[in-house]
């Protein structure tokens, strides 16, 4: 391991950063110096701007794939090079505003009546039950089910904080099934590898799977899950505020985006159109097969 490299991994540990961010972080600077076949400190803003071309058009990534990169480069060159660059060095491409795929009711049903194992709709459930990031929820332990408080603790999700979400009465009771079945010691669901919890890869799987049991056409993954937790709050007139701090997120912006998609902000507002008088409608005719 090189110096520089040395120095910038103590920095992100200094500062608290996930094991994942810095393992990230250290592979998008190491591809960086590797693709100019020079030290990064010899390096500067022309061969940044150089290197995001390069990823963008030979490369083909995606906006919002370049954020590890350009995340990486600043804090090399900002905290552990101490470069006094601003953001116009490190050019940030705008991402496309998206919304979530959100499921219904019915096919949140669908799609858990779908599932092959008792230990993979019971996860799948706690995931949609309480709003948890699938990072969160392979990470449970038996001891953060509190039944006496009817919550479900949640150590250290994203950006290193704790809180507490609901557990519901009737996720309690499949809960105590799947205990029953299953005895988990320490982790709430182990892994194949003694010792470690369930893998983020087999959640997204078992998903993958069920998806294609169930029929539903929409794409489904864990995270899809937590959109409809939020999505379904908001249509049973939780507030936005309680459904930020539920869910974990730093800012109430990430939180209000839901509003673009609950029915009861959009499909609730009357369209001008209905205002409109209503003309003599001539004899309807009956919809050819296959139009609306």
């Amino acid at each position: 391991m090189t110096p520089l490299r040395q120095r910038m991994l103590h920095d992100m540990q200094i500062r608290n950063f996930a094991e994942t961010t810095q393992q990230t972080y250290l592979l998008q600077v190491s591809s960086f110096a590797r693709h100019f076949h020079r030290s990064p400190e010899l390096l500067g803003p022309e061969e940044i701007r150089a290197w995001l071309v390069y990823l963008r058009e030979e490369r083909k990534l995606a906006p919002g794939s370049l954020g590890p990169t350009i995340g990486a480069l600043r804090f090399l060159y900002r905290v552990t090079l101490k470069r006094d660059w601003s953001d116009e060095d490190f050019p940030f491409p705008r991402k496309p505003v998206r919304l979530p795929v959100v499921l219904s009711l019915e096919e949140i049903t669908a799609f858990f009546e779908s599932i092959a194992t008792l230990k993979q709709r019971t996860i799948l459930m706690v995931a949609y039950a309480a709003g948890l990031r699938v990072s969160e929820a392979v990470h449970l332990k038996v001891t953060d089910i509190d039944s006496k408080r009817m919550v479900i603790r949640v150590n250290q999700g994203k950006n290193h904080k704790d809180r507490y979400v609901m557990l519901s009465p009737r996720l309690l009771e499949i809960l105590r099934t799947y205990w029953h079945d299953a005895h988990p010691r320490d982790w709430l669901f182990p892994g194949d590898i003694p010792g470690h919890p369930i893998t983020r890869c087999a959640v997204w799987y078992a998903c993958v799977a069920a998806r294609e049991r169930s029929g539903i056409r929409k794409p489904i993954t864990p995270h899809t899950l937590r959109h409809a937790f939020a999505t379904h709050l908001l249509e049973a007139g939780t507030d936005v505020r309680r459904i930020q701090l539920l869910m974990g997120h730093r800012s109430l912006t990430t939180t209000a985006r839901y509003l673009k998609v609950a029915t009861t902000t959009v499909c609730a507002t009357t369209s001008p159109f209905d205002l409109l008088p209503h003309p003599e409608s001539a004899p309807s005719q009956p919809p050819a097969p296959g139009h609306f």
